[in-house]
């Protein structure tokens, strides 16, 4: 196999494991269709490079399965923008300003950021309206995406890669305040979280549902 071959491999394996958390060797040979050899290679690279890690896990008789995921360095292959400046400009606020400074400025971003959400996403049923934003939330440098919700009439929209993520580690209530975020570009639905990469999560993940419970065109 060409370097040039490699290359692609290894990055199309990373972002394969950003979007699902964990995987066995097979499981990701299957996808990006190479051996089951050849992926067995590139993740043993990848673990030499600190990007990914395997675990055992039993899935039945015979020996247990490695299942892979990406590492804190892994993650870090994905773009974060400017964090190192945002988390030293909030690290001053909250050192030299009163309590709650930096929470009450949050949520004004939050508040601002949602008007012009709510003004470029525009008008449409639910599931025009979330893909639109899952398109500006990819240009922002999340890796996003949105599927209906399998169990009722509204949508789950996933975020695999936060921009900010570094800088939630440090203050949660930056993440609160995406959640207000969310509500406050769709006030017309109920929003609730799913699951949070701070708990544990491979991802952040938002339901969304208009309030009355039905959608036009879902």
């Amino acid at each position: 196999m060409s370097p040039s071959t490699q290359a692609p491999t290894r990055e199309a394996a990373l972002t394969l494991l950003l979007h699902t958390g964990d995987a066995t060797a097979a499981q990701l040979a299957d996808r990006l269709e190479v051996s089951v050899q050849v992926m067995r290679r590139h993740l043993r690279s990848l673990e030499d490079d600190g990007l990914v890690e395997a675990s055992p896990a039993a899935e039945g008789p015979g020996r247990p399965s490695n299942h892979w995921r990406l590492t804190p360095r892994g993650h870090d292959q994905f773009p974060d923008g400017s964090e190192q400046f945002a988390l030293g400009l909030l690290s001053s606020i909250n050192a030299s300003l009163p309590p709650g400074t930096v929470q009450a400025l949050l949520e004004q971003q939050a508040q601002d950021k949602a008007r012009l959400y709510h003004r470029q996403i525009g008008e449409g049923s639910l599931r025009t309206r979330v893909e639109r934003l899952v398109e500006l939330r990819r240009r922002e440098g999340y890796v996003t995406e949105c599927r209906p919700d399998p169990e009722g009439s509204g949508w789950l929209m996933s975020e695999f890669h936060c921009s900010v993520s570094r800088i939630a580690e440090q203050f949660p209530v930056v993440c609160a305040q995406e959640l207000e975020l969310i509500r406050h570009t769709f006030p017309d639905c109920s929003v609730e979280r799913m699951h949070w990469r701070l708990e544990g999560g491979h991802s952040c993940g938002f339901r969304l549902q208009i309030e009355n419970g039905i959608s036009p065109q879902r």
